[in-house]
């Protein structure tokens, strides 16, 4: 109203200004509201239509006076005025050191208290993590139910299931036996024995991409047993002595195979017979282990008598391999290595000589006895699937425990029950995402904290 004069557009834009007006005027903005009303209520002026200049055909060099043209009434040019800096030109930093002062308080020489705060809780996050993380362990138990004797003879590799919503775990023994075990099912039935290898089952793993599939791997063959086909399938034989396993892609279609010999082959799934796709020969007079990196999948780690090397599968040749990387330092069998789960960036390994190390460091973590002897499988240090940093690892100590240590060499945890835990558990997993553990014993027996 008032404005009808306006052409509809004008009067739609105004109507605009002045609903804009008060939104902010709601939100307290009070200097936008008052200068978005202010143009809201100013007269618009009436539009008139420009006028055409008439061209000139007969004009000639446009006339300039001498004030624009600089020039003095006598005819002198005025003295060039050195241009000042404008207003909107920042100020030159000084270089060196500087005092953390903000703007808005100059006449200060401190931070303010609340950023102060802030940013000394955001160093304390990783100090405040590992602080939940080790009361997490703490939190977890060993109870009379959750002890099962799923395997008949010693354990010799586990593999746990990542689902949420159930505690599923596999084991391997000495003889070829795999036992399957629902932890949540506290009757008699819940563990099941098959008995698909007729050797030591030396490694595991649960496809990542397909929930039924377990693959299994012993000295002549590795397997997938697929749940929903009842059926062990045979992905893979050798007259060799295959030692460990992982897979090369996120859809378990090819892994890499160790070899007690010292070799490695490279196996693809997707292509027919159990024939390996090609052999290598890295020079280990025994692999005991290989582990793949988690995000550069074309690496791996082999680990076997007092080598520890990282290799390029995609440079393997039958003879003349040579390792990208190599850790020194061992001086007896070496009888695991593994990458740190998050970013690859570590690895831990075991030795015979009593000592845990890690790759990050070059250095060993310090003292720890692997003496198993003849009737234990040997130690495997294996990384929390939940952290970059810490590991778990079995124990001669006692009372009997399982150990958590960072990758500085700092016991974080030791798992122990003595009424419920008296054997020493060689073989451990953890569980991805829950807290979770399990250890596998000489005798077939697991044991879930």
């Amino acid at each position: 109203d008032g404005y009808s004069e306006l052409s509809a557009y004008e009067r739609k834009r105004l109507k605009n200004i002045t609903e804009n007006a008060k939104f902010f005027a709601a939100l307290q903005l009070h200097e936008s509201a008052a200068r978005l009303h202010q143009i809201a209520t100013k007269r618009q002026s009436h539009v008139t239509k420009r006028v055409k200049p008439k061209k000139v055909e007969d004009e000639t060099v446009r006339r300039r006076s001498m004030r624009l043209q600089r020039v003095e009434p006598t005819g002198i040019p005025e003295p060039e005025v050195p241009a000042q800096p404008g207003a909107e030109e920042y100020p030159q930093v000084p270089a060196g050191p500087l005092p953390m002062v903000p703007e808005d308080q100059t006449g200060n020489s401190q931070l303010p208290e609340d950023l102060l705060a802030m940013w000394m809780s955001i160093s304390e996050v990783l100090l405040v993590t590992l602080s939940w993380y080790r009361d997490s362990l703490s939190s977890m138990v060993l109870s009379e139910e959750n002890i099962r004797k799923v395997v008949k003879y010693r354990v010799c590799s586990m593999a746990i299931h990542p689902s949420e919503s159930i505690i599923f775990v596999a084991a391997g023994d000495k003889s070829g036996q795999i036992g399957l075990w629902n932890v949540d099912h506290k009757s008699e039935g819940g563990a099941h024995i098959f008995v698909p290898h007729s050797h030591p089952v030396t490694c595991m793993h649960f496809s990542p991409c397909h929930p039924a599939h377990l693959l299994s791997l012993s000295n002549e063959s590795l397997r997938c047993g697929d749940v929903t086909r009842a059926v062990f399938d045979e992905i893979c034989r050798t007259e060799g002595n295959f030692s460990s396993f992982d897979f090369l892609d996120a859809n378990a279609s090819t892994a890499i195979l160790g070899d007690w010999d010292g070799d490695v082959a490279v196996v693809d799934r997707r292509t027919p017979g159990t024939s390996p796709e090609r052999s290598a020969d890295i020079g280990f007079k025994r692999t005991r282990t290989v582990h793949v990196h988690p995000l550069d999948r074309q690496y791996f780690i082999a680990a076997g008598s007092v080598d520890v090397g990282i290799y390029d599968v995609r440079y393997l040749k039958s003879k003349g391999n040579k390792a990208v990387s190599s850790l020194k330092g061992h001086t007896k069998s070496v009888a695991s290595a593994y990458f740190s789960p998050g970013t690859g960036h570590r690895v831990v390994t075991v030795c015979a000589d009593d000592m845990l190390s890690t790759l990050s460091l070059l250095a060993s973590l310090g003292r720890h006895n692997n003496n198993t002897g003849r009737w234990l499988t040997r130690f495997r240090a294996v990384w929390d699937p939940k952290r970059e940093d810490c590991f778990v690892v079995g124990s001669m100590a006692r009372p009997r425990q399982v150990e958590v240590f960072r990758d500085m060499g700092k016991l974080l945890h030791s798992f122990s029950n003595p009424d419920c835990l008296g054997s020493v558990c060689s073989i451990n997993v953890v569980h991805p995402t829950r807290n979770i553990l399990v250890g596998g014993n000489s005798s077939g027996r697991l044991h879930v904290f």
